[in-house]
């Protein structure tokens, strides 16, 4: 299945019916008098965050979504039937915007979670409501009030309590692949990895959510590479994890790089919770790490950790470094068979 979390839906709640003009008439019932019912309502439409998606894949082959139309009011005071209302389901974590772009209609960050996008039209009234006693016959009724129709985008923004950072090739879906059941593409040649990938991470008997994030290059914020195009899945995270290619022989300017990104970004990405890790240590020698170690915590002004995903090592620090940062109420308890990471 394919990833996507950016997509544009039109959609269109259901017109009111037209009320009727109708007069009783019936053997030996003298002066019937108007028996007109109402229009049904029209079909509102609604969005609701549900269960078992994690992308908006479904709305790339359907982008129109129509709400049922209100039945006309019929004779013998008969209201017509309401139309029916459309649902789009979403993932939790789904931003719907309107056509701009820019103002937020709704965030759907809790399950269940409903909001209706568009309000169907009320149903007309039938020529009984016009009924006087200086207009006993009325011969009017009104239409059905028109549907709403609009153009919205929804946005998808993985719930994950941890994000990776980090340049293609620092490690991180090395990192996920080793502490979760998560499969993303790992291989030793270069490559970036094109999609987010989730992880559920356990450690301690508790476990949280991992995003690996496609790796960031300078001038991401000018639209290169993938440009910041994933970052938005991050603005939920409560603490990031940015990998460090130990290996490189570029380390603080590959630091700095990721850090220029995020600031330009905004969004207060920056100023979240950052563990600076030195990632990939067993290439390295003990006179390598501590020489590396020192000088990225001179520049980051901070703590560094030192671990490897491949090797395993200082995997189970790192795991609870990022704990720390996660609020109580957001981590969840581990199942029985326990699947919290081992080295």
């Amino acid at each position: 299945m394919k990833f996507l979390d950016l997509c544009k839906v039109y959609i269109r709640s259901g017109q009111g019916g037209k009320g009727c003009t109708s007069f009783r008439r019936e053997k030996f019932i003298e002066y019937g008098g108007p028996d007109g019912g109402d229009g049904g309502r029209g079909g509102d439409v609604w969005a609701e965050a549900v269960d078992g998606l994690n992308t908006l894949i479904d709305f790339r082959y359907q982008q129109h979504f129509f709400a049922g139309n209100g039945v006309p009011g019929m004779g013998r005071q008969r209201t017509g039937a309401d139309g029916d209302d459309i649902v789009l389901r979403v993932p939790v974590g789904t931003e719907i915007l309107d056509e701009d772009e820019e103002t937020v209609i709704a965030d759907l960050t809790e399950l269940g979670q409903r909001v209706m996008l568009a309000k169907g039209g009320n149903g007309g009234w039938g020529n009984l409501h016009f009924k006087t006693s200086t207009n006993q016959a009325p011969r009017r009724a009104n239409p059905g009030q028109p549907g709403v129709e609009r153009t919205i985008w929804l946005r998808l923004k993985l719930i994950a309590d941890v994000g990776l950072l980090g340049l293609p090739n620092a490690g991180k879906s090395t990192f996920l692949a080793a502490t979760s059941n998560a499969r993303p593409k790992i291989a030793d040649y270069p490559f970036t990895t094109l999609h987010p990938n989730l992880g559920v991470v356990g450690v301690d008997g508790k476990e949280f959510v991992v995003a690996d994030i496609p790796g960031l290059i300078e001038g991401a914020h000018e639209g290169r590479g993938l440009g910041d195009l994933f970052l938005g899945h991050v603005e939920r995270c409560a603490v990031l994890l940015h990998l460090v290619d130990g290996t490189s022989g570029t380390l603080l300017e590959d630091w700095q790089t990721i850090i220029t990104e995020i600031e330009a970004y905004g969004e207060g990405l920056a100023d979240k919770p950052r563990v600076t890790v030195l990632n990939k240590i067993d290439a390295l020698d003990d006179e390598e790490r501590a020489f590396l170690k020192e000088e990225l915590e001179a520049t980051t002004g901070g703590k560094v950790m030192l671990m490897s995903g491949a090797a395993g090592e200082g995997v189970t620090e790192v795991l609870r470094a990022l704990r720390g940062y996660i609020d109580e109420n957001r981590l969840r308890e581990a199942p029985e068979e326990d699947t919290t990471w081992r080295p």
